[in-house]
């Protein structure tokens, strides 16, 4: 049997992420005020350990996978570059041969999404991609589940996205070509999402609209999202932060959007700058089920991966 990576939602599909969906939900229901720690009745992943690997700080993918695996009744370890061989020059396919032997999956956050893509060429276990400057899927399937619980059906759905073109924005546009919503973003010139998620998700059938108008993205949208606007690493931080204050959602912004519109945002927030103080504490705002979610997203997701689920 092939190895299931999960490098971006289309390799899955939109089958098996609504699966996923279905699953978590179930799971999370079960436990309902049951301790954190307690594994899941079935304990379906025992004996099964995930190797993580973090390039990048963390804190929700780094918690909510180790969460997500004790639930499953496995256990996790972790791997960075200040104490691993990695940081000391060992190659990307000699350390996922190793892990191979040692894990049963292997999960990667880092900066360039050619190492995810050379983790899983050569791993012969699952690897999922936990964040990287191309994509982060796993906050994308938390985030439909979490729209999901609210009662949004996700076909037809009109997202809108302000600020920054970035990697959360391109794993929203591939989620919106498998499950056929609408996405409107709102950047300034010069930050737009890459062309090649733009295509995929206009070729599904999707609506995309393109405008550097926070009012026009905003207006009439189910959902509304943004993301910190400088990440950790990028220069130039004066320059964009200027460029983005347009799109900050604040009460302007939001009373735009339905009255029922939800608020996302995949946290860590600069309250202040990317989304006003009001719209993060508000009523619209689901930023912590939005987190909370990781756990309950990426133990579907992990399932999947070992071939138990969809």
């Amino acid at each position: 049997m092939a190895v299931k990576h999960f490098l971006d939602l289309p390799d899955a599909g939109g089958d098996a992420i609504a699966a996923m969906l279905a699953d978590a939900q179930d799971r999370k229901a079960a436990r309902a005020n049951w301790p954190r720690g307690r594994p899941d009745a079935d304990q379906p992943l025992a004996g099964h350990v995930l190797g993580m690997i973090f390039e990048k700080n963390s804190t929700r993918t780094r918690v909510s996978f180790d969460m997500a695996m004790r639930q499953l009744g496995g256990t996790s370890l972790i791997l960075d570059a200040g104490t691993s061989q990695l940081g000391r020059g060992e190659s990307i396919a000699d350390t996922a041969r190793v892990l191979s032997r040692m894990v049963d999956a292997i999960m990667i956050r880092t900066d360039d999404h050619a190492k995810a893509q050379e983790l899983a060429h050569h791993a012969s276990v699952p690897v999922v991609n936990g964040l990287t400057d191309r994509s982060h899927p796993c906050q994308i399937v938390a985030d439909l589940l979490t729209l999901v619980e609210h009662g949004k059906a996700l076909p037809g759905l009109e997202l809108a996205w302000l600020g920054d073109g970035n990697n959360v924005l391109h794993s929203i546009l591939e989620a919106a070509a498998l499950f056929k919503f609408n996405v409107r973003v709102g950047t300034p010139g010069g930050y737009e999402p890459d062309a090649e998620f733009v295509d995929m998700a206009r070729s599904a059938g999707c609506e995309v609209t393109l405008t550097n108008d926070a009012v026009e993205a905003a207006r009439g949208a189910d959902v509304v999202v943004t993301d910190t606007w400088v990440s950790m690493g990028q220069d130039h931080a004066e320059a964009k932060l200027a460029a983005m204050a347009p799109f900050q959602v604040d009460e302007y912004l939001m009373a735009l959007a339905k009255a029922d519109a939800k608020f996302l945002h995949c946290l860590p927030a600069h309250v202040g700058e990317e989304v006003s103080e009001a719209v993060f504490e508000g009523a619209q705002s689901v930023v912590f089920d939005e987190a909370e979610n990781r756990i309950h997203a990426q133990k579907s997701i992990l399932l999947w991966c070992h071939g138990l689920l969809g």
